[in-house]
């Protein structure tokens, strides 16, 4: 699939600047350390799209890109940033800032596609298995990536990621994508996986 356009639309830090109309989105969530904008811009093609903070959780907005491609399913959508875990019950003291914000956007959006949760390849935290958790609560079933995996031996990628595994609970359906924004490891399949995951990603909301 051949990117063909990735633009900056939006930040939004109240619902109501939340992108109106028809067109489709895909988010992306993880921890505010897990390589997320590197990903994004991996995906993307494109150098500095997002831009890479060494501040973890210096993002506390929902960050809007438009995309389009050459793939029919997805000719043109919404690449939607949302800021590092702290939403639900992840992180109360965190939550206080920009969670509700982050609930607000995953709750009830008619226009969502598909919903990427990124992890780090070497270690599952508790808040990855609450994120996971409370995804599944309103219904969405999310991409899991596995990021930053360049930085396992190749010894080591199978059992870690068996562990990652196994540690989040992944169940039928929800499937585990070794991901490297370094080498462009995993790239194909995770477009693949969200093209799979247009249109049925949730039919009910909640």
């Amino acid at each position: 699939m051949k990117i063909f356009t990735a633009e900056f639309i939006k930040s939004c830090v109240s619902p109501e600047q939340f992108p109106s109309g028809n067109v489709r989105e895909v988010a992306f969530v993880g921890r505010s350390n897990v390589g997320k904008s590197s990903l994004i811009n991996s995906l993307l093609n494109r150098r500095d799209l997002v831009k890479v903070s060494r501040t973890p959780g210096k993002t506390r907005a929902v960050n809007v890109f438009l995309v389009s491609t050459s793939d029919p399913d997805l000719s043109q959508f919404h690449l939607v940033d949302l800021p590092g875990y702290g939403f639900a019950k992840v992180s109360k003291s965190v939550r206080t800032q920009w969670g509700p914000l982050m609930e607000d956007y995953l709750v009830g959006r008619a226009s969502l596609l598909a919903v990427v949760m990124l992890v780090d390849s070497r270690v599952a935290t508790d808040q990855d298995r609450q994120t996971l958790a409370w995804l599944r609560s309103i219904r969405l079933n999310p991409l899991v990536v596995a990021t930053k995996v360049d930085k396992l031996k190749s010894s080591e990628r199978v059992r870690t990621l068996s562990q990652i595994h196994r540690a989040l609970g992944l169940v039928e359906g929800e499937i585990l994508i070794p991901y490297s924004s370094v080498t462009g490891d995993g790239r194909d399949r995770v477009w693949k996986a969200i093209r799979d995951a247009a249109g049925s990603l949730r039919t009910d909301r909640v």
